[in-house]
């Protein structure tokens, strides 16, 4: 007869949603912005004209990042239901244990200590991974405001913004890939395959793992207390209207963000008669 594995929740059916959209909209920005970065590149050249062209390609750049721009406005109106409405703790605001925590896995890891920290709800390293990508979706969506909109972005600034939002663009992309490709898969899906964000809940064993402040919480009954309706619907008269007001903002700076402009940079390519020579110099390179 099998033994009956205990588990513990850790994500919800909608946190695991968002993950999957927020997934989605990450990866088919990364194949479409990075061809035209490195638009020389053999692969990147052939992923272009898979996609049907350059032009096909910023389109669906920009839809995902709508999508990105949805599912963020999204987050931070959860953020604020489990703050204000169920009073959770805010377990991934970083704090100095993070960084001893870092420094003692940095130790551990040089054998120079004898025990891996104890880590609670968020470990440092999620935390790093959290933070790192709300610093780029900030990043990511002023600069991409500035090159999807150029002419109001000079309405009230220099030209130079052009240009120096496309570099920072472009750079903070390579960061985002580059930190997903080789932290993030690392730390879920190398070191310890982590499930978590798939099936929704760990087991006894990877809780002792990877959070046992939190399993020791969990088993000695001090998480977050339970609200009751009472206190709940009274917070929640308060808080819907601010959220509504908020999602309604957050829609039109998405709105505004997309219609500003008729369209950002287009490739034009002229039509030439095919009886035209591309190219008929009146008289031949000389040579040395």
């Amino acid at each position: 007869m099998s033994k009956t594995i205990k588990t513990y929740p850790r994500f919800t059916l909608p946190q695991r949603i968002e993950h999957v959209v927020m997934l989605l909209s990450f990866t088919i920005l990364g194949l479409t912005g990075l061809p035209q970065r490195y638009p020389s590149n053999g692969f990147a050249a052939s992923l272009v004209s898979l996609l049907g062209g350059v032009e096909n390609t910023r389109n669906i750049h920009h839809l995902a990042a709508i999508a990105l721009m949805l599912v963020t406005a999204y987050h931070i109106l959860v953020i604020g239901y489990k703050l204000y409405v169920l009073r959770v703790r805010a377990t991934m605001l970083p704090s100095f244990q993070d960084a001893k925590d870092a420094w003692q896995a940095f130790t551990y890891n040089l054998r120079l200590t004898k025990k891996p920290p104890k880590m609670g709800r968020y470990t440092y390293e999620e935390k790093v991974e959290y933070w790192a990508l709300v610093w780029g979706t900030v990043i990511m969506g002023i600069t991409g405001f500035m090159m999807w909109n150029p002419i109001t972005t000079t309405r009230y600034f220099p030209g130079e913004f052009i240009p120096a939002a496309k570099a920072a663009h472009s750079a903070e992309a390579v960061l985002a890939v580059l930190a997903v490709l080789i932290w993030h898969m690392y730390s879920v899906h190398i070191k310890r395959f982590n499930k978590a964000m798939w099936t929704g809940d760990l087991t006894e064993e990877e809780m002792q793992h990877e959070h046992p402040l939190e399993l020791a919480e969990i088993k000695a009954g001090e998480g977050d207390a339970e609200v009751d309706q009472k206190t709940l619907r009274k917070r929640q008269m308060i808080y819907f209207p601010i959220a509504g007001v908020l999602a309604t903002l957050m829609l039109a700076g998405v709105y505004i963000f997309v219609q500003s402009e008729e369209t950002a940079i287009t490739t034009y390519i002229p039509k030439v008669e095919e009886s035209l020579p591309v190219y008929a110099p009146q008289t031949p390179t000389p040579f040395p």
